[in-house]
């Protein structure tokens, strides 16, 4: 498989008060912060145009499962479920079932130190 990753889709967190940081984060630094968090725009090497997401989540919250960790990462992928395949035969832990929406298809894998790594295939231009 050629390209596996192409770039890093999003970086979250969990935060004490997610919508009091997105706020400081947007008076302070000047990020354009929305419910989600704050959507970076930047074109490939190719000229198309590509996102990354900034995401504050609730302390409480268990989408990072089953890591116990404070972050999560996001990275795109060229084609998710070509890799996945090849992840699991390379004896990668997979997690759960692909999900699509308008917006992309997602993926989980644990890394060796039980940190949820999010793969996604997105489909940019839902974004518009």
């Amino acid at each position: 498989m050629k390209n596996r990753v192409t770039g890093l889709g999003g970086f979250f967190f969990k935060s004490e008060d997610s919508k009091k940081l997105k706020g400081w984060y947007g008076k302070h630094l000047g990020l354009p912060v929305d419910d989600y968090g704050c959507t970076f725009w930047w074109k490939d090497k190719d000229g198309n145009d590509c996102s990354t997401q900034w995401s504050p989540f609730a302390k409480d919250t268990t989408y990072f499962q089953p890591s116990e960790k404070q972050f999560m990462m996001n990275f795109r992928v060229e084609n998710l479920v070509e890799l996945l395949a090849v992840l699991k035969k390379e004896g990668v832990t997979i997690i759960g079932e692909i999900e699509e929406y308008e917006y992309g298809k997602f993926g989980w894998i644990l890394d060796p130190e039980g940190n949820k790594i999010e793969l996604w295939e997105p489909k940019d231009d839902a974004f518009k």
